[in-house]
């Protein structure tokens, strides 16, 4: 399998980022388990995720969109150990547009983590496949998504004002971009 470091070689932590698949179920729940109340209040499939059947239908979804060029999921690895993820929640070629989210248990917080796999992302999306546009979505109560989308150099565009229920609370729902462009002269 192959993964991306996102740490320096000389770093005293060692992270990368790698493709998240199916056979991986066992060890994708687990680290949900480790994760969930970090994740639950903003991400409805890790409420989803609660054994191994789930884990490894959540796995292979993204698998399946993978297969149809429509979305995909990666892990991040931390000392080799999965403390959390991003993923391309859509994929769309013919429009030129992606959506990328994220997810971390609190074992992966405040190294950069999520900022640094979420560059690569962009990176693939805007650069090497061509894309135009790349969204971030998130809760208006998630701060610390929304300081990644920040971090990232995106403009805020819209607030969706109670977008969707989850957990029995409708939450407003922001929206992040970043065109190519901008993307690449950041770079």
């Amino acid at each position: 399998m192959y993964a991306v470091p996102l740490t320096a070689p000389d770093a005293a932590e060692s992270a990368e980022l790698c493709p998240l698949e199916p056979w991986q179920a066992e060890e994708f729940l687990a680290h949900m388990d480790r994760a969930r109340a970090n994740t639950d209040p903003w991400i409805p499939w890790a409420s989803r995720s609660t054994d191994l059947d789930s884990a490894r239908a959540t796995l292979q979804g993204y698998a399946d969109r993978q297969a149809a060029d429509t979305g995909r999921i990666f892990g991040i690895r931390l000392d080799g150990v999965l403390v959390g993820g991003v993923m391309f929640v859509h994929f769309d070629t013919r429009m030129g547009t992606c959506e990328i989210g994220c997810w971390l248990e609190p074992a992966g917080e405040g190294r950069g983590l999520v900022t640094a796999a979420a560059r690569h992302l962009l990176d693939y999306a805007l650069v090497e496949r061509g894309l135009h546009r790349a969204e971030w979505w998130n809760s208006s109560t998630n701060l610390r998504s929304r300081a990644v989308a920040q971090r990232l150099g995106m403009t805020q565009e819209a607030t969706l004002r109670e977008y969707y229920p989850h957990n029995g609370i409708r939450h407003d729902k922001e929206i992040w971009a970043v065109l190519a462009p901008e993307w690449k002269a950041s770079r």
